[in-house]
């Protein structure tokens, strides 16, 4: 509780700040996870799931630490509410980082060449995505000392938009990848095609789950 209580008097956000890399080193190993895969390296997912879930349950002690001891008399910036939702949305984003790892533990998938090409532009562009609201949490300390006005906060709104738009992008490439897994679904098991669909739409929600992030952050510009 006095490690909370210090970062709260550094900056009203320092936690959810410190809780979003912890989310982030979580979303970051994921990448490993498909490079396994392709590589048909099935040894390594195993441990990379493991490596994956420890690193979530560490943001979850941290997400748990910061609400249990939210400080009843500290005056912040944000109503309490806004400040939980935005940690919960943060929860979120490593819950699905997760979910992906212990899918891909569930059977040896193989990364069909027709549809590779399309399958790691769908992965680049929902990480591009997270890492676009990373920033944006990054901000919010800049954001406070401007009193969520003038030039940073409109920095803030179009790096919301660029998610917004990163978030599309994936949509878009994840048309294109589900028609071709299933032009390609006569060729697999019936466990390996549900597999992938349920793969792909957990990759899908890290973009969602990070655009409806930025998008709560950015009602907090809307109502100052």
């Amino acid at each position: 509780m006095q490690t909370l209580a210090r970062l709260f008097g550094k900056s009203p956000f320092a936690p959810l700040q410190t809780h979003m890399a912890k989310v982030a080193s979580c979303v970051h190993e994921v990448p490993a996870l498909f490079e396994a895969l392709l590589k048909k390296e099935y040894a390594l997912i195993e441990p990379l799931a493991h490596k994956i879930s420890k690193l979530e349950h560490d943001a979850d002690l941290t997400k748990n630490d910061i609400r249990n001891h939210l400080p009843p008399g500290l005056l912040l910036p944000i109503s309490r509410a806004s400040l939980l939702e935005i940690l919960s949305l943060q929860d979120n984003i490593a819950d699905r980082a997760e979910d992906v790892a212990v899918l891909m533990t569930f059977l040896n998938l193989e990364i069909s060449p027709l549809f590779q090409s399309e399958l790691f532009s769908f992965l680049d562009k929902n990480l591009e995505a997270f890492e676009g609201v990373f920033r944006i949490v990054k901000e919010m300390g800049q954001l406070l000392e401007s009193s969520f006005g003038g030039s940073e906060a409109e920095k803030v709104r179009k790096m919301v938009d660029e998610v917004a738009f990163r978030e599309h992008e994936s949509d878009l490439i994840q048309r294109t990848l589900m028609k071709k897994i299933f032009s390609q679904s006569n060729q697999m098991s019936t466990p390996a095609f549900f597999l992938w669909m349920r793969v792909i739409q957990e990759v899908a929600w890290i973009s969602d789950e990070s655009e409806k992030l930025a998008n709560r952050i950015c009602m907090l510009l809307e109502v100052k």
